[in-house]
């Protein structure tokens, strides 16, 4: 089981892409949860995530976000912005997977 969390200002767009993400798991019948929220929350979901994925319009805080996490075993990127533009939840799912197995 992957626990991913995607963040960004308010939650809206990440929505949309946890969404695309979710029927794309389904349809590769993974095991991962995926949930999306406004950065703000990051931190009451520290204990419950594997990965974090910032919209890429925030990757410059990605740092700030590996800090506050580290503590954690919190994995921190940001999305492709052309898989994000895209809201290619297939895409943005495997680099996740990606991510996350990598040492």
């Amino acid at each position: 089981m992957i626990r991913i969390l995607l963040a960004c200002g308010i939650g809206a767009s990440t929505g949309f892409m946890a969404a695309n993400m979710r029927k794309a798991a389904k349809a590769q019948n993974l095991d991962v949860t995926i949930h999306a929220v406004s950065k703000s929350q990051v931190s009451e979901y520290a204990d419950k995530i594997d990965v974090l994925l910032l919209g890429p319009h925030f990757s410059a805080e990605v740092p700030e976000y590996q800090e506050m996490l580290k503590g954690h075993n919190v994995k921190v990127t940001s999305i492709d912005p052309d898989d994000y533009a895209a809201l290619d939840g297939e895409s943005i799912l495997e680099s996740a997977i990606e991510f996350y197995n990598e040492k």
